[in-house]
């Protein structure tokens, strides 16, 4: 339930962020989900990746700055509503959420990547709601 994202730093220049995918593509890792915070100098490009392991230390070996962050992932039905019952969930709990972003997958369902205060609570929470989560194998590459 717990899956590895990778956090990169990257300098906010031309061509950057494709040497970045083009890394990844020479080495077959999948991106399945990102995002994208920027300054006028710099972005942190947040990542799920198919093998994390090895797209950190291949863009390591390439002189990129990356972290490994473990989240969660859930789903929830994209309809209206959806999203908001979660969060909802997760603050009656009192569980403190760091940052989120979000991808659809078809008609019924989105998938949300969370970074909480406490991933192990906000499994345990979600469990107990009967809250779908993403697996590891719903995301990483065999």
């Amino acid at each position: 339930m717990i899956i590895k994202q990778l956090s990169v730093f990257l300098e906010n220049r031309t061509g950057r962020l494709t040497e970045l995918t083009g890394i990844l593509a020479e080495h077959d890792i999948n991106i399945s989900a990102f995002s994208i915070a920027d300054t006028a100098d710099y972005g942190i490009l947040r990542m799920i990746v198919g093998k994390p392991e090895q797209a950190a230390e291949v863009l390591r070996n390439r002189g990129f700055a990356v972290k490994i962050t473990d989240v969660v992932g859930m789903i929830v039905p994209h309809r209206p509503g959806g999203l908001h019952k979660a969060l909802q969930i997760i603050s009656d709990s009192n569980i403190t959420i760091d940052y989120m972003y979000a991808f659809a997958s078809g008609e019924c369902k989105a998938t949300v990547v969370i970074r909480a205060d406490s991933l192990e609570n906000i499994i345990r929470v979600l469990q107990e709601h009967e809250m779908e989560l993403l697996q590891q194998g719903d995301v990483y590459q065999i």
